[in-house]
């Protein structure tokens, strides 16, 4: 990682490439049924705030998934990219897009409720539901709207 502390990534064929700086070297798993079905399992991202940065935007495809977010990837191979907040531009980026995904750690699994039963990780990480990510989203909204 440079000074800054920012990362490169892209997608599988290249013509979307990216840097971003992590929030924290850690990496969040999401099992909701939109991400499932968006990255092909659970959707591993890193927390990117603000930071991310797409070299040429011309081959990025937007998807407006739900009143939250949108979801990004590449118009030419598919690759699903990132998970961006409509209300702050923050975003999710997909760990497997970067150069080193073997950086972070894995530390947070998101909508468990919505985890089907035939798989489960190993690692010991904090398991938040559904509704506890939606209302600590709403509460970080009404925060930054108050």
């Amino acid at each position: 990682m440079g000074e800054s502390g920012r990362l490169t990534g892209r997608c599988l064929c290249g013509a979307v490439s990216f840097t971003a700086v992590p929030s924290k070297m850690e990496m969040d798993v999401c099992h909701c049924g939109m991400c499932r079905r968006w990255s092909g399992g659970a959707f591993m991202a890193v927390g990117c705030g603000n930071s991310l940065e797409i070299a040429d935007e011309a081959d990025l495809g937007v998807y407006r998934s739900s009143e939250w977010g949108e979801r990004a990837f590449c118009k030419k191979c598919g690759s699903s990219l990132f998970w961006r907040g409509v209300h702050d531009g923050s975003v999710a980026v997909s760990m497997q897009a970067f150069a080193e995904p073997e950086r972070f750690n894995f530390v947070e699994e998101i909508f468990v409720d919505d985890k089907p039963a035939n798989y489960a990780f190993a690692n010991e990480t904090r398991r938040l539901t559904g509704a506890e990510v939606v209302a600590a989203y709403a509460a970080k909204q009404e925060a930054n709207n108050g």
